[in-house]
């Protein structure tokens, strides 16, 4: 009999409209549950249902867009202390085309260009060595579809 696989933290990392929370929906949805900041509103609900998930060994991902390599560090350290296996999603995120989709949201779901333009500057992309046990990038094709490809430091 083989062991079952560690439950999985999965971390998204891209500026607001790269497709994040539509790629959960899409591919994680009966799998993982979802913890955002658009959701739950504040770090305390937000560390409180991360740490009911780690305590349980329930597979979840975080769907903010977790910019730096500080941001990525608050989920990724507890996450291997309780022995989950940590994933990373790295979406696509070049300003033009997110704030052309943004712009196509419905009103209340928009973000104001400003905080777009605030995060596409503070992003770095994340690295295997944060902690993550492995990496993917995730880009929109001229179809709307994802494509998940392999990793490369140089994105």
């Amino acid at each position: 009999m083989t062991a079952a696989p560690p439950p999985e933290l999965v971390i998204f990392c891209g500026i607001q409209a790269t497709g994040k929370s539509t790629f959960f929906q899409r591919r994680l949805f009966h799998s993982h549950v979802r913890i955002g900041l658009d959701l739950v509103r504040t770090r305390h609900r937000e560390a409180t249902l991360l740490d009911a998930c780690l305590r349980c060994g329930q597979s979840l991902v975080i769907d903010n867009t977790s910019p730096t390599p500080e941001e990525r560090a608050r989920y990724i350290a507890p996450a291997r202390a309780a022995g989950f296996c940590v994933v990373g999603y790295y979406f696509q995120s070049r300003v033009a085309p997110a704030l052309a989709r943004n712009a196509g949201r419905p009103e209340e779901r928009q973000v104001p260009e400003r905080g777009v333009l605030g995060t596409a500057a503070r992003l770095v992309p994340p690295r295997l060595a944060e902690g993550f046990d492995a990496l993917h990038y995730v880009r929109i094709d001229e179809a709307g579809e994802f494509v998940v490809e392999g990793w490369r430091d140089e994105v």
